[in-house]
């Protein structure tokens, strides 16, 4: 049985301002922006919406990021760390997702820079969102072509995987069948309960446990 995490504290988590304009006012406020800022931004649909994260928010995205470079890295898969590095189709959307990665599409990426107009999008986008968005961050990941999108409330995680253009929810990640969500959540608590060096050292534990037995 899939257990949630408790609900968040009353800690506000993210800041958001949401702006109705076209793509060509949007491309004019990201020029002004700049890349040397804190805040993230994403267009969809004729709305831009402007978040600066805040400590529950980024620590949830910094502990999630860190199960899955531990996993990629015990199971012995390829990993290309995008970050928060802006996924945009023109006349689409345009999203600056908390982390995105390469892994099975790895290879096709590897030491180098991306270009999305021939490159395929990151193969998994993690999106926390614990205060309420206006965009549609299910329909612009889908419209953008990323396969697997996971979005985390602060409480509840849910992988989405793409099919035939849209997301269905899964029980599990279709890149790391083998891991369980209970165990997502699992380290979650004992990076609260234990500490966050004691969850990774128990998760890589898990994890190699696992593979011995499999093996």
């Amino acid at each position: 049985m899939v257990t949630a995490l408790p609900p968040p504290t009353d800690a506000l988590a993210e800041k958001r301002v949401s702006l109705g304009l076209g793509w060509a006012q949007f491309e004019v406020v990201l020029a002004a922006l700049g890349d040397r800022r804190t805040a993230q931004l994403a267009y969809y649909d004729g709305l831009l919406e402007v978040m600066t994260p805040l400590e529950p928010h980024e620590n949830a995205s910094g502990l999630l990021g860190q199960l899955i470079e531990i996993v990629t890295e015990e199971l012995g898969l390829p990993i290309k760390t995008m970050g928060s590095t802006r996924l945009t189709r023109q006349e689409l959307g345009s999203a600056e997702p908390d982390q995105g990665y390469y892994i099975a599409n790895e290879p096709l990426v590897r030491g180098r820079q991306v270009n999305l107009s021939v490159d395929p999008p990151p193969d998994l986008v993690l999106e926390v969102d614990i205060t309420h968005s206006d965009i549609d961050k299910n329909a612009l990941y889908a419209r953008l072509g990323v396969p697997e999108f996971w979005r985390f409330d602060g409480q509840r995680l849910v992988i989405y995987q793409l099919e035939q253009g849209a997301y269905r929810e899964v029980g599990v990640s279709p890149s790391f069948p083998v891991v369980p969500k209970e165990r997502i959540y699992q380290f979650l608590r004992d990076c609260r309960e234990e500490g966050e060096t004691a969850a990774k050292r128990a998760l890589r534990g898990c994890l190699r446990q696992n593979r011995d037995i499999d093996v």
